[in-house]
């Protein structure tokens, strides 16, 4: 499209200062189509007339800065359908680009990967050492940890807050009622169910994993130490934990097959759909989730 073709333009529902303005903008993007060209002149002439309407001069830096952008996909587009705003927002941060009205975007700051779930034999060796300790507590507070762990994915609050009556046998398995930040009740896993009801039962009222207040801190350090295995293995990781849990439960509800068959790389949209499912009863959960005895 050619800047005469730009010229000629004449909007509707807007004044001249609005339309002026969006085809200074949209000559400087020198847009590649004529439906391209009337997208973008559309949405920065109403964008400028609702700056003209708030009392905002209508400069490039001021009507296409980011929160009068925001704004007015809020309030200005309210009448569009969701797809139709995305693209309005879409065109008018494309123009503000163009027109280097927008700072630089932040430089996205790198993710950690997913830990690695433990082996059968590299959980064996934590476990043995667990069962190695000095002391009966020592044992029963290291056993927890880990079938807590590797057997229900708890960690942090969650893992400290739980107390041998969170235990129960019932429902086909064991289950464990977590009362941190997101109270759930988790089944353990089977391989790990007799260890959790052990340490359980030695712990009573009190913290599995032992202390005396609920906001303590690093309460798992020694523990954690105590189970790190000199040279032969690293440092127990209850991270690599909860992986062992996240992978062997993902495993039993055929979530790897799923993902594959659907074309799905990232569980971003999956969080969506399951809000608008039942995810089913407690006894459900305990055998779908590898907790059945």
């Amino acid at each position: 499209m050619t800047r005469a073709d730009w010229r000629s333009w004449s909007p509707r529902g807007v004044d001249g200062a609005a339309a002026s303005f969006a085809l200074s903008v949209v000559a400087i993007a020198e847009p590649a189509s004529q439906a391209r060209a009337r997208s973008l002149l559309w949405a920065a002439s109403r964008l400028c007339d609702f700056a003209l309407r708030c009392g905002l001069e209508p400069l490039p830096a001021v009507v296409l800065s980011g929160p009068v952008i925001e704004r007015f996909v809020i309030v200005g587009t309210a009448s569009l359908s969701k797809g139709a705003r995305r693209t309005v927002r879409s065109n008018l941060l494309f123009l503000a680009k163009k027109a280097l009205v927008l700072d630089p975007p932040p430089v996205p700051l790198g993710r950690e990967p997913s830990q690695a779930p433990y082996s059968q034999a590299e959980l064996r060796r934590y476990l043995h050492l667990a069962d190695n300790q000095p002391t009966p507590e020592r044992r029963s507070k290291a056993s927890g940890l880990i079938a807590l762990g590797a057997g229900a994915g708890l960690i942090g609050a969650d893992l400290r807050l739980v107390t041998g009556a969170d235990v129960h046998a019932r429902s086909g398995g064991v289950v464990v009622e977590v009362r941190g930040l997101h109270p759930r009740v988790v089944p353990v896993r089977r391989e790990m169910a007799e260890r959790a009801l052990r340490s359980a039962f030695v712990a009573g009222p009190s913290f599995i994993v032992g202390g005396a207040e609920p906001n303590r801190r690093n309460i798992t350090s020694r523990l954690i130490a105590s189970l790190s295995g000199g040279s032969e293995m690293d440092k127990l990781s209850l991270a690599r934990l909860r992986a062992t849990w996240v992978a062997r439960c993902a495993i039993d509800i055929g979530l790897p097959t799923f993902m594959a068959a659907a074309g799905v790389r990232c569980s971003q949209r999956l969080g969506e759909v399951v809000e608008l499912l039942d995810s089913g009863s407690e006894k459900e959960a305990v055998a779908l989730l590898g907790g059945l005895l």
